[in-house]
Parts: C-alpha cells; sequence; structure tokens
C-alpha cells in the first residue's frame, strides 16, 4: 500500500499508523484495567464520592451544645400507635407548632399525631391512644399537657399545625392540616378552644392536606391561609414494588404511583369566614406534589410572595401581583427544582438583606442553597425587580454532606447568637428496613455552623451534644426560645418514635434581642412585618412568621443573635400595612414588645 508514497512520507505515515496503535493499545488498557464505575448507592461511599469533599470542623466553631430535655420538660409524646400498614400517609408526617396560646408571654406548644394505621372504612379509631396534643408551658422550664380541657386533643391522620389570630382578638387560633378534613380551632381566651372549621368554610375539603402557613397576601389586615396538597391517594396494594436503589419499595408508599393534589388558598373575609380562591388567585399549583409552604417577600416590592416545595415534582414560586392575583415566575427565577422537597427555610444566610431559601430533600439529591440574587441585580438607578437564585449548596457545604440522607424539618436559626444564621436539619428515611419491613430506617439530624458567607456552613453536630449521636425517623421541627433565656431551642417530631425537646446550652454567651410584635392595622399576629437590626458588627433583616420548616411553625418571637455587640444601633420595622418604625439604641439580652404605630419599647 505505501510501495508508490515518497520515503520520506512512508516514514511519516508509517510513524503515525504505528503512533495510532499505541494509542489505540493504551485507550484499550486504560478501560479494562480502570475499577469500573458504579452508580452512587445511599450509605456506601462510592469512588469516595461523599468524602472527598469532606469540611473538617474548624477550630474556632462554637462551644454550644444541646441536652435532651424531654423528660425532664414532662413532655411524654409519641407518635403514631400500632403497627403500619405500608400507606403512605402513615409515614409522612407529623409536625408541630409554637405558640404562646395564653398570652403569659411562654411559648407553648402543639404537637400533631397520627391516629395509627390506616383503616379500610377511613374512619379514625377513637380508641387509639394518639392524638395530637397542646403543652402549656408553665415557666419554670416544664410543660402540663391540657389538651382535654383545651378541647384541641384531636384524633386524626394529622400533618400540619399553625398559630394564627385569624379574627384579630389577640388570642392566637390554630389550623391543623391532616389526611382527611382540616380543623380550625378559635382561642376563646379562656384556656379553652371551639372548633369552627365547619362555619369558616375550611372542613369542606376532603384530601391529603400537607404543610399550612398564614400569611396576609392582599394586606387588609386579616390572615389567609395557604394549604398544602400532596397526593390524592388511594388504597394501594403493597404486593406491588418498583426498586429505588438497592432497596424494594412498596407502590403504596411512593408518591409517584400518585396523582398530585391541588393546593388552597383562603381567604379570610373578616367576618370570621374564609373564600378558597387558590385557583382564582393563580397558586393551586395543580401539577405539584406539595409538601411545605412559605410567605415571603423574595422581591422586596412590599408584597408577600409565596414558594412552594414540592415532592417529585418542579418547586413553584408565585410572584404577588398586589391585585389579588400571582404569576408564576419559578422557572425565570431558576428554581423549578425537580427533586423531591421536603422542608423549607427563608433567611438571609449571607447578610446581603434579602431572602434566601434552603431546601431539605430526598435521599441521593442533596439539599439546596439558593441565595438570592436581588441585591446584586438591583440598584437605586435601575431597580430590577426579576428575581434570580442561585443553588450555592454544593459551594457552601450544604450539598454533597446531605446524599446519604432524606431531610424534613429544618430552619435557618442563629443557635450560637453570632449574628448570621445557621441551619438544622432533620432527618429519617423513608426506606423500610430490610430485616423488618414494618419499621421505617431511622438516621441522626444534622446542625450546620454558619462561618461566615465566604466560607459556608461546617456540620458540627458530633461536637454538639450527645443527643446528635441519636437515630431517629424524624419528621416535623419547630425553633423557639422556650425558657426564655434568650438562645433558640428546638422540638422535633419523630415518625412512629417519642418527641424529642432539644435545650440549647450556652448560646446566650452571645448578646441578643428577643422582639415581639403586635400589629394594629396590620394583622394582630404581626405575621409578614419585616425587621431589620443593625449593629456595629453586622446588619440583620427577618420577616415574622417566613420559617416553614415541614409541617410545623417556628415561634412567632423574632430571635437576633447580636455577637458582642452591647448596642442595637437601629430596629427599623415594616409592618405589613407598609407603616415603617424605627427604634434606637436599644440594650441587648432583653425580650422587648413592640405595637405598631406606639413609640415606647415595653421590656417584658
Amino acid at each position: 500500500m505505501l510501495q508508490n508514497v515518497p520515503k520520506r512520507r512512508r516514514k511519516v505515515v508509517t510513524t503515525a499508523l504505528l503512533g495510532a496503535v499505541v494509542v489505540a493499545a493504551i485507550l484499550i488498557g486504560m478501560y479494562f484495567l480502570a475499577p469500573a464505575k458504579t452508580t452512587y448507592l445511599p450509605g456506601k461511599d462510592t469512588d469516595g464520592q461523599t468524602t472527598d469533599l469532606n469540611r473538617n470542623i474548624p477550630e474556632d466553631y462554637p462551644r454550644v451544645t444541646y441536652a435532651d430535655a424531654t423528660k425532664s420538660a414532662g413532655i411524654d409524646f409519641r407518635h403514631f400507635s400500632g403497627e403500619r400498614t405500608f400507606q403512605l400517609p402513615e409515614d409522612m408526617g407529623s409536625g408541630a407548632a409554637w405558640g404562646d396560646y395564653d398570652n403569659d408571654g411562654w411559648s407553648d406548644l402543639f404537637v400533631v399525631n397520627s391516629v395509627g394505621p390506616l383503616t379500610k372504612d377511613g374512619k379514625v379509631p377513637e380508641e387509639s391512644p394518639a392524638a395530637c396534643v397542646l403543652y402549656h408551658n408553665n415557666g419554670d422550664g416544664t410543660f402540663t399537657d391540657v389538651s382535654r380541657q383545651a378541647g384541641v386533643g384531636i384524633k386524626c391522620w394529622g400533618m400540619a399545625a399553625a398559630w394564627g389570630d385569624y379574627d384579630n382578638d389577640k388570642w392566637p387560633d390554630i389550623f391543623i392540616s391532616t389526611y382527611g378534613k382540616n380543623h380550625l380551632f378559635h382561642n376563646n381566651g379562656d384556656g379553652t378552644f371551639t372548633e369552627l372549621s365547619d362555619r369558616a368554610g375550611l372542613a369542606g375539603y376532603e384530601g391529603f392536606w400537607a404543610g399550612a402557613a398564614w400569611g396576609d397576601f392582599n394586606r387588609d389586615g386579616f390572615l389567609d391561609i395557604y394549604v398544602c396538597g400532596y397526593v390524592k391517594y388511594t388504597n394501594q396494594s403493597s404486593a406491588q414494588t418498583t426498586r429505588q436503589y438497592d432497596v424494594e419499595v412498596p407502590a403504596s408508599i411512593n408518591p409517584s404511583s400518585f396523582h398530585s393534589e391541588h393546593n388552597l388558598l383562603f381567604k379570610n373575609n373578616g367576618n370570621g369566614t374564609f373564600t378558597e380562591i387558590g385557583k382564582k388567585a393563580g397558586v393551586a399549583n395543580e401539577n405539584g406534589r406539595s409538601l411545605s409552604a412559605v410567605w415571603a417577600d423574595f422581591d422586596a416590592d412590599g408584597w408577600p410572595d409565596i414558594y412552594v416545595a414540592n415532592d417529585v415534582s418542579d418547586n413553584a414560586l408565585y410572584k404577588n401581583m398586589g391585585n389579588g392575583t400571582f404569576q408564576d415566575i419559578s422557572h425565570n427565577a431558576l428554581v423549578a427544582d425537580y427533586r423531591g422537597a421536603m422542608g423549607l427555610a427563608v433567611g438571609d444566610w449571607d447578610g446581603d438583606a434579602d431572602y434566601d431559601i434552603f431546601i431539605t430533600h430526598w435521599i441521593a439529591q442533596e439539599n439546596a442553597l439558593y441565595s438570592n440574587l436581588l441585591t446584586q441585580l438591583t440598584s437605586t438607578d435601575n431597580p430590577l425587580r426579576e428575581l434570580r437564585f442561585m443553588d450555592e449548596a454544593y459551594r457552601f457545604g450544604l450539598g454533597q454532606i446531605a446524599l446519604d440522607f432524606v431531610g424534613w424539618g429544618t430552619s435557618f436559626f442563629d443557635y450560637d447568637n453570632d449574628g448570621r444564621p445557621d441551619i438544622f436539619v432533620v432527618n429519617g428515611s423513608t426506606f423500610q428496613q430490610k430485616d423488618d419491613p414494618r419499621l421505617l430506617v431511622p438516621m441522626r439530624d444534622l446542625l450546620f455552623w454558619n462561618k461566615g458567607k465566604k466560607e459556608g456552613f461546617f456540620e458540627v453536630s458530633s461536637v454538639s451534644g450527645e443527643v446528635f449521636g441519636e437515630e431517629f425517623v424524624g419528621r416535623g421541627a419547630a425553633f423557639g426560645d422556650y425558657d426564655n433565656d434568650g438562645d433558640v431551642d428546638i422540638f422535633i417530631v419523630n415518625n412512629g418514635g417519642p418527641a424529642k425537646l432539644l435545650r440549647n446550652e450556652g448560646g446566650n454567651k452571645n448578646n441578643w434581642l428577643e422582639v415581639r410584635l403586635e400589629g394594629v392595622k396590620s394583622n394582630v399576629s404581626a405575621i409578614g412585618a419585616t425587621l431589620r437590626l443593625v449593629t456595629k458588627e453586622s446588619a440583620q433583616v427577618q420577616q415574622a412568621g417566613a420559617q416553614g420548616s415541614y409541617c410545623s411553625q417556628n415561634s412567632l418571637v423574632q430571635h437576633f443573635g447580636l455577637g458582642q455587640a452591647s448596642r442595637i444601633d437601629t430596629l427599623d420595622i415594616t409592618w405589613p400595612t407598609g407603616k415603617k418604625q424605627r427604634f434606637l439604641d436599644l440594650p441587648p439580652n432583653k425580650i422587648i414588645k413592640i405595637v405598631e404605630g406606639q413609640s415606647d419599647v415595653i421590656a417584658l
């Protein structure tokens, strides 16, 4: 073949052919000798996928721990009664909510329960010992179960709870979502409640309802409520299975087996009744399997928007247009995340004065940290309001570490009072144990310390208390300072197991401020109010009622960590009506109350 080619060219061609043969041989060798690529399996460090970006705990981590105070506080709550029957509603709940129902200055606790296995006729078994519980805070570190005398110890397949004063009588009422119908209990102001679900127009909706969030979307001074619809659940045979990773999963506990349920927006009519307008307002989210939702003014235009976490369907961000309707901007804002989303947190983690979003996900999907780019995209000369977010979980230590976990309840909160919001994540599997399918796989929880916007978050649970070494099938989490000592405590609901009250020990070594708001022209609960606190060390923004967690609600008392700052230079409040107030030169380490329109700060 090469005989008619000139000698010099023949040599070049021959060399090229030999080179190609050598390269081919090397590639073939690499193919056969290289270790085989394997699919990531949860719980297994395949090819170093979960260790190659491990972040060692810095030497200056906070010396703050959490202690299990459940027993000493007098809390004896166990979720579920009996053996699960491999049905999805049995595995998803439940949550809890902090709220001062008797206005004595101490946060009380409502805990949602699931009565037990689903019955074939759909009727709630009244003989079950598993009921919802209202714990009265005694003000001495202990609680008393007052469910029966208060009239709220209902038995249901419960999911979420949320406190909100819907009729502005200064006594917080409570909403409870369930697999079944939803419940609204009116606070009578004497330690008792009356269920007014039917009269208020909330009870006529049967479904699989999950997270619930109060918010005054039209700024008329009355709280509206948004309710997440999960799936249109029908009883399925547990014999039908799908394979997820290396685990057989019954179709009856796989949300992908069911069509999505639409969401509900109940507009408060101001007369004790509500009208459902979800579809009319454009927030029904009919294609989403919704579990959590948060109201927050993400674009700083004064109107509360809503973000919805959906399981195995696109998440949704609805911009409030200020005219009673919303616009779906999920894709334009880059937050139409298609993963198994459960829990939500909203806060300004990087200190740039806009609200970021943290989302907990299913196993092998990583959690998400959506940093809000509003500040970067907005200037006084060109005030853009088109929202854009960027998922920076991987970059700042929150993504890869979550591969082996199924995340649920969560929140931004400053556990060490250094002025930077940290993150806590409750974990618990939806997989069944191989040796005993009646039980779900337990997991440990994660505590992330925020070291600042340059380095991000470090997982510090291993140095933050023995309680973090325990494993449960975690679900809901509610955050609040129940003992009024200036640091944030955590209550956790574990599916099919005991609840846990985690007491913060040492967070109040740094300075702090807690603010209780009371609306006048705004809704009395002041949900939606924006607070901006400035010291010589930092500037912080928070929005009352903006934390979503999972089927849970944090205390409506706004908690600020101040680090070593000895004074608060300014505290600016923008009430839901738009009215602004400024307070100067406030002392730290106080619990204060501010009433809309009043210039005096009330020390509590």
